[in-house]
């Protein structure tokens, strides 16, 4: 807390004071021309009653800036005994066999703990070297630049938008620590700490009437403070933040580049009342926050089950209907900008459910798929976070993939490829004899995962068939192109995108209106990696798995993509599609006349590097809806994608491997499933017959 601005630098007292002169102006402007309109409206005695009561009288209430307290009747706190109506979250303390492996075991806890969007779970392990000289002696110039963010409750319409990213002073951790010390003692003349309860109800008091007008947040600061000292137990344990997203079983593993944030973990310095706003995590992941030293903070957590209540009762009673602009997901978008404070008791007055945390040093705070949360710090300290993602993650992160296309944002992750490159790999285990069983937990993962990936290798593969039927070519995908993002939803396209001229970008399959209206005809090309009939194969294998297709069927109950149920129907189709039926793909030489220019021009929001898996756009934690530029190919990518490589053989599945589909018929998936047959046709792929016949014959898988 900063009292009176004191602390803040001279160039940051003058921005507020310029913020303050220019929403006055407005602010008056705005009443003289309301005033005249309701004097024209209203008869002689109400337009003198309103005239008294403007910014022209002597009496009338100061306007407020964005900093100035003033009463918000639809937040009002005046009433502070809900505090005690919200109950703790689960708090675990493993012993250290349990703490062993922190995947595993969050794992075990999530079918209780996510039942209440956070939990608490006290390390027992404790680090033998201090943050303080991680950051201070370990870092050598370590410094972060702090932000300010307004201690008050907002209207929350169009005149009061608050921002929570001014840039405030720039220090060192030392220096911080000094300045917050020193606005803790001079207001409670102490240095020690104070009741958690006590401090609760300081907050929402000073957040609603009090003198503070800011304070300085150091939020989301690149770096560490677990330490690596060989002889520090923590920082050598699984539990250090920075080895998370790198353990086997986490789904993040998978990415190729560091997500600062994501994969990555990030600081957080903390003063009196320094506020975490309420938020989701992006994607909907799994976040772990520890806290390294200093005062507690209070957390408040919501399960992700009663999330879409949440955002129900924060479109109906926070935002004001100009703010959200008649958009379906706007109240979502706004929360994804983290400046959104109100006290929980207008959830508990709506019956949302709403869980508490103290989280005090030394303890690690999770928070589950889709949860939301907020809090505040109760002095000067400073914690450690990282985003991370388990097998139960996926269905959740596709629900979040797809709010993000509504609203055009541009993903952090490339969900697709994530969920294909997990099913792939959980294929190869199963396949291993020699492996361990799965334990409980994994299997119901497994399942999960299993499920999805069936359901999109579907939709892909009819997908492309009907783009296939109305004249489009399809081609292999440039292996060196890396991440391809959709033009119109930003979607990224793992396993298969069309171009043509009627689109500058390429688009995903998922479009069947734009492509319905789009007269190319033939001259569209549909890409799709090299690897997709495997892909199919291993679809079709999962489709003979006890409880997968169960698992489809809950998926698609409670999914909120519609469009899934008619690739998985057990009636007759009229089109005479037939599920996992040869597409014929061409490769080697293709004509570039015949190429619609756009192809050869543009392949959307793409990565100059070639790693593993992702482009460059998956390497910085984003919040805002700012659009990639395009980048075209080389010419050394062109010619990547003109001369592909020699035919690559197949491997067919022996009639053992093949299962009896007739098990099948009317549990609702499409017959007859076609994997596992060699077909003879035109020239695709050079491969050796499998079974006796002509040499030199052409088949494909």
């Amino acid at each position: 807390m900063v009292e009176g601005r004191s602390c803040l630098s001279r160039e940051v007292r003058t921005k507020l004071e310029v913020l303050k002169r220019k929403r006055l102006e407005r602010l008056k402007s705005n009443v003289e021309r309301k005033n005249v309109s309701d004097m024209r409206t209203r008869s002689g005695g109400d337009g003198l009653k309103a005239s008294a009561s403007c910014g022209n009288s002597p009496h009338a209430a100061p306007a407020k800036d964005s900093f100035t307290k003033h009463n918000v009747e639809k937040l009002s706190i005046s009433d502070l005994e809900w505090i005690d109506k919200i109950p703790e979250c689960p708090v675990y303390a493993p012993s250290k066999e349990e703490f062993e492996d922190p995947l595993t075991y969050l794992q075990r806890i999530a079918p209780v703990a996510s039942k209440f969007g956070i939990c608490k779970i006290i390390s027992p392990l404790s680090a033998s070297v201090p943050a303080g000289m991680v950051l201070m002696k370990d870092k050598a110039g370590f410094k972060f630049t702090t932000r300010v963010q307004p201690l008050r409750l907002a209207e929350w319409d169009k005149d009061d938008k608050i921002t929570f990213f001014m840039s405030g002073r720039n220090y060192t951790f030392r220096e911080f620590e000094k300045m917050a010390n020193k606005v803790f003692s001079k207001r409670y003349s102490s240095a020690g700490c104070l009741p958690e309860r006590y401090l609760e109800e300081e907050f929402w008091r000073e957040i609603a009437f009090g003198r503070t007008s800011s304070v300085e947040y150091a939020c989301d600061v690149d770096g560490s403070a677990f330490s690596s000292a060989p002889k520090d137990e923590l920082g050598r344990s699984k539990w250090n933040l920075k080895k998370i997203s790198r353990l086997p079983r986490s789904i993040l593993r998978l990415l190729g580049t560091p997500i600062p944030g994501v994969t990555d973990p990030m600081l957080y310095i903390g003063m009196l009342f320094s506020i975490f706003a309420w938020h989701v995590e992006d994607h909907y992941l799994y976040s772990i926050n520890y806290h390294h030293c200093g005062a507690s903070k209070t957390w408040y957590g919501i399960p992700g089950s009663a999330a879409p209540h949440f955002e129900k009762v924060v479109r109906e009673t926070v935002y004001s209907d100009e703010l959200l602009s008649g958009a379906n997901d706007a109240a979502f978008d706004i929360l994804l900008g983290k400046t959104t404070m109100f006290p929980p008791n207008i959830l508990l007055d709506r019956c949302v459910p709403v869980f508490k945390a103290v989280q005090k040093p030394g303890e690690f705070v999770i928070t589950f798929p889709r949860a939301y949360h907020a809090g505040f710090s109760h002095g000067f300290n400073c914690g450690e976070a990282v985003n991370f993602a388990i097998g139960d993650w996926f269905s959740l992160g596709e629900m979040a993939s797809q709010r993000y296309s509504l609203l055009n944002r541009v993903p952090l992750l490339p969900h697709e490829e994530l969920l294909c490159k997990e099913a792939v790999l959980i294929h190869s285990r199963d396949s291993d004899l020699m492996r361990p069983a799965p334990s409980k937990e994994d299997m119901v993962s497994n399942t999960t995962i299993k499920a999805l990936f069936v359901q999109i290798l579907r939709f892909q593969h009819h997908a492309r068939w009907s783009l296939m039927k109305s004249g489009a070519r399809s081609c292999y995908s440039p292996t060196s192109l890396g991440i391809v993002l959709c033009g119109i939803c930003k979607r990224d396209c793992y396993l298969s995108y069309v171009t043509c001229n009627c689109h500058e970008q390429p688009i995903c399959l998922r479009h069947e209106i734009e492509m319905a209206q789009c007269r190319c005809s033939r001259n569209r090309i549909v890409f799709s990696r090299e690897d997709i009939s495997d892909m199919e194969t291993t679809a079709w294998q999962f489709e003979q798995e006890e409880g997968v297709f169960v698992e489809i069927q809950r998926q698609i109950q409670l999914g909120e993509e519609s469009f899934m149920r008619q690739y998985l129907s057990s009636s007759g189709r009229e089109d005479g599609y037939d599920p996992y039926c040869v597409i014929d793909i061409h490769h080697g030489s293709l004509n570039l006349s015949a190429m619609p220019e756009s192809n050869m021009s543009s392949f959307g929001e793409i990565s100059q590097e070639s790693d593993d898996s992702d482009a460059e756009i998956f390497r910085v934690k984003r919040r805002s809806t700012s659009r990639e530029k395009q980048r075209p190919i080389s010419s050394p990518q062109k010619s990547n994608f003109i001369e592909r490589q020699g035919p690559k053989r197949l491997k067919k599945l022996s009639h053992r491997d093949r299962k009896d589909t007739s098990s099948f018929k009317g549990k609702g998936l499409a017959q007859p499933l076609k994997v596992g047959q060699w077909t003879r046709i035109e020239p695709t792929r050079e491969l050796t017959s499998p079974t006796e016949g002509e040499p030199g014959s052409r088949w494909v898988w």
